[in-house]
C-alpha cells in the first residue's frame, strides 16, 4: 500500500501521492465504464487523495463531469477515508476556461459540486481555483465561509495565489492547502516564498503539472541531467521528477494524472526513489535554456498570469 502522511492540521492522513483524474473528463476521454474502472483500481492501490474541479469537463453543458465520475467510483465501501479536493472559480467555455470569482456564482457552484459529489457529506476540501482580479480575495472567500458554516464544505484551500493573497484568505477563514503550478519550468513557489510559508504554517502544498503537463512530460528525456539520473537509477524520468518534488520540502504532496494503470504503478515507485542533496542540486541548477519549451495553450489565454 502507499505510504500516508498527515494532511495539514485536518487530523486526516492521505496517500503521499495524489491522483488527478482531470484527463478522464476532457477531449479523448475514455468511456464512463473504463474511467470508473481506472479510478476504482487507483483507489484499490491505496491512493486516498483525489483532485478534481467543477470545470473538468468538455464544455459548459458538461459541468461537474469529473466530480460525478469520482462520486460513482467511490460508491463502493472503502477501508479508509478518501479525501476529495474539488475547485471552483473558473467558467468553462467551448474554447477553454475563464476566471469567474463572482461571489454569488462561487456559492452556486459549491452547492452544485456538493450535489455532484453525492450530496450527503460535506465536500472534504474545496479550493478557490483561480483568483479573479475583479474581486478581492476577502470577497471571494465570503461565500466559502458561508458554505463551511452550512456544512457544505469541511476544509478550504486556495490555488494560483501569491503569499500575500494567501494571507488575505487566511484572514477570512482557516486555509489548509495551496495548489500552485510547480515544476522545473515554474519555480516561483521556491523563489517567492510559498514553500517556506507552507512549511512554517503547516499547510499542504499541492503542485499542479509536476511533470510539466501535456507536451512536456513526454519530453523529459531531452533534459540531460534528468535523463542521466533516470539512466543511473534504471527508472523513468517521470519517477525522478516526482522524487525531486518530494525532496524539495516536507509540505509537498504531488498530484499525478494518468489514463493507464501502468503509469500509476510507475509514479508510485517514486515514493521509494529518494534523491540525495547532490542529485537534487543537479536538477536545481537547470535554467530555462536547459529545458524544452511549449507555448501556453490557447485555452488559457483568458486566464490571468500566475500570482
Amino acid at each position: 500500500m502507499i505510504p500516508t502522511r498527515p494532511f495539514a492540521k485536518t487530523g486526516i492522513r492521505v496517500s503521499a501521492l495524489g491522483f488527478g483524474p482531470m484527463a478522464l473528463s476532457l477531449a479523448g476521454r475514455p468511456s464512463a465504464a473504463d474511467a470508473a474502472r481506472l479510478v476504482e483500481a487507483v483507489l484499490d492501490r491505496g491512493f486516498s487523495f483525489l483532485d478534481t474541479a467543477d470545470t473538468y469537463c468538455l464544455g459548459p453543458d458538461d459541468l461537474h463531469h469529473n466530480e460525478r465520475l469520482i462520486a460513482r467510483a467511490m460508491a463502493a465501501p472503502r477501508a479508509g477515508p478518501i479525501l476529495v479536493a474539488t475547485k471552483g472559480g473558473t467558467r468553462r467555455t467551448t474554447d477553454g476556461w475563464q476566471v469567474d470569482g463572482t461571489p454569488e456564482r462561487l456559492y452556486q457552484r459549491i452547492c452544485e459540486s456538493h450535489d455532484a459529489l453525492g450530496g450527503r457529506a460535506s465536500i472534504p476540501l474545496w479550493q478557490l481555483h483561480w483568483p479573479d482580479p475583479r474581486h478581492s480575495i476577502a470577497a471571494m472567500m465570503q461565500p466559502v465561509h458561508r458554505a463551511v458554516e452550512e456544512g457544505l464544505v469541511r476544509f478550504v484551500g486556495v490555488c494560483n495565489v501569491s503569499v500575500a493573497q494567501l494571507r488575505q484568505a487566511c484572514d477570512v477563514l482557516p486555509i489548509v492547502s495551496v495548489q500552485n503550478q510547480y515544476n522545473l519550468w515554474h519555480r516561483e513557489a521556491e523563489t517567492e516564498g510559498m514553500l517556506e510559508y507552507c512549511e512554517r504554517h503547516d499547510l499542504v502544498f499541492l503542485p499542479w503539472r509536476p511533470l510539466g503537463g501535456d507536451g512536456l512530460s513526454q519530453r523529459l528525456n531531452e533534459i540531460k541531467p534528468l535523463a542521466e539520473l533516470a539512466s543511473e537509477r534504471g527508472i523513468s524520468p517521470q519517477r525522478v521528477m516526482i522524487a525531486w518534488h518530494l525532496s524539495k520540502a516536507q509540505c509537498i504532496l504531488p498530484i499525478v494524472g494518468f489514463r493507464r494503470l501502468d503509469h500509476a504503478e510507475d509514479c508510485l515507485g517514486a515514493l521509494t526513489d529518494a534523491l540525495d542533496d547532490t542529485d537534487r542540486r543537479r536538477l536545481d541548477a537547470l535554467s530555462a535554456s536547459d529545458l524544452p519549451r511549449r507555448e501556453r495553450p490557447a485555452a488559457w489565454e483568458g486566464m490571468p498570469p500566475l500570482a
